[in-house]
């Protein structure tokens, strides 16, 4: 039977049976031909969805209500959802979605397009699909220009930012500096390493992510194992003795500033710098470099190690490279056991 209007205090409500579905809904409205308006729209839509399937019934808006509710990042989302409004979820193309980013965004970079409008309108998009909304979309992302931002350092550039730093007094500098060009590790990583994460012993370091909830492995040079166990790392204390990870990039400054050699960001010279010379580095490959600088997702959980020794084989090259170096200062003693998880007291 069609669907009727019927009022219950001050609202209007469908109730009625369309396809052998029972139906009671508020139509939030008092004014009655609003309402006659709603129960006639409501009706046409659960016969549609009866004839052709949810795909044809269920909108962006929709979509985008149920990605916020499950978590989703919302912070992109305003303009699209005016721009998408009403539209059925399962009609909107790839070549729309370029389309509105265009429309949106007229002035922009082409990574802004799409970080703010491709990436959450497939996001949303996807998430109906994974509820049987509609198909799941794959959007060509608009060309970005390769960075020049950050160039990686050689050995020559290092060479002279340790050698002045040595000079100006700063080991703890120069081991972070060296510590993240080899390791790859992140300037957050570096700065909250420590004193009982690393076992010189081994020739290791044991980084707590910051951008994973996982911890990493990171095997050590003999040119870092010297340099750090001359700073006499401590349990519970931070082994470079830094707090502020910004403090590190303003030292470096002034120590390359003294040195007449470019001036170069912690990720220049660090992660950066590693991701591009260990592919030049005797026996190295794009799957050992990843493993080795932490870019693939195997990690280090629960005191479990790596058992790929990409690491070793990267640190090797490295020491291969710079020559023979003494390791008498190297920790010695008793194996560690790390309770990973948990950071320390100080």
């Amino acid at each position: 039977m069609p669907l009727r209007l019927t009022k219950r205090g001050d609202t209007w409500h469908a109730t009625g049976t369309v396809a052998g579905q029972r139906i009671r809904k508020s139509l939030g409205t008092g004014d009655k031909a609003q309402a006659e308006t709603l129960r006639a729209q409501l009706e046409a839509r659960l016969w549609k969805r009866h004839a052709f399937g949810e795909a044809a019934v269920r909108t962006f808006d929709e979509a985008a209500l149920s990605y916020l509710e499950q978590g989703g990042e919302g912070r992109f989302l305003p303009p699209i959802l005016l721009h998408f409004r009403g539209r059925a979820l399962a009609t909107i193309t790839p070549g729309e979605v370029r389309a509105a980013a265009m429309a949106l965004l007229p002035g922009a970079q082409a990574a802004t397009r799409n970080r703010q409008v491709l990436t959450p309108t497939k996001a949303v998009i996807n998430h109906g699909a994974a509820l049987g909304w509609c198909q799941r979309i794959a959007v060509e992302s608009f060309p970005v220009p390769r960075s020049r931002k950050h160039k990686p350092v050689d050995r020559a550039w290092l060479d002279a930012f340790l050698a002045q730093a040595d000079r100006d007094g700063l080991p703890h500098l120069a081991a972070i500096v060296l510590f993240m060009h080899q390791t790859a590790a992140r300037r957050s990583e570096a700065v909250h390493l420590l004193g009982d994460h690393v076992d010189l012993a081994k020739r290791i370091a044991v980084l707590a992510k910051t951008k994973t909830d996982e911890w990493s492995v990171r095997h050590l040079t003999a040119e870092l194992v010297l340099r750090i166990g001359a700073l006499s790392p401590r349990p519970g204390w931070p082994v470079f003795r830094y707090t502020d990870p910004a403090a590190v990039n303003r030292a470096m400054a002034r120590v390359c500033a003294r040195a007449k050699i470019e001036v170069r960001t912690t990720h220049s010279a660090g992660r950066h710098s590693f991701a591009t010379n260990a592919m030049k580095l005797p026996g190295a490959t794009v799957k050992g470099a990843m493993v080795a600088g932490g870019w693939a997702s195997a990690g280090l959980f629960m005191g479990t190690y790596v058992h790929d020794d990409a690491g070793r084989q990267i640190a090797d090259a490295l020491d291969a490279q710079r020559g023979p170096v003494a390791t008498e200062t190297a920790q010695a003693g008793k194996k560690k056991r790390y309770r990973f998880g948990k950071t320390p007291k100080s």
